[in-house]
């Protein structure tokens, strides 16, 4: 069975994905919005305390890390 997802708020996403090159462009409401060079489409991170597994495990393909990959961050 693969790896089991860890969790985590829409604040901690952020600080991992900006470790893996993503960077905030703006922030409208209670959603942060993110960027990465070569690739076409920006994100929108909602800042909930604790994020859907659905959700964060559909940013973490997108960009192209494994869970083990983004639960290491």
């Amino acid at each position: 069975m693969g790896e089991k997802l860890s969790l985590c708020s829409g604040s901690e996403a952020v600080r991992k994905f900006h470790k893996t090159g993503w960077t905030v462009v703006r922030q409208k409401g209670s959603h942060v919005m993110m960027t990465k060079i070569g690739y076409q489409w920006t994100w929108s991170i909602p800042q909930h305390k604790e994020l859907g597994p659905g959700l964060l495990r559909k940013l973490i393909r997108q960009a192209d890390l494994t869970i083990k990959a983004f639960n290491d961050l």
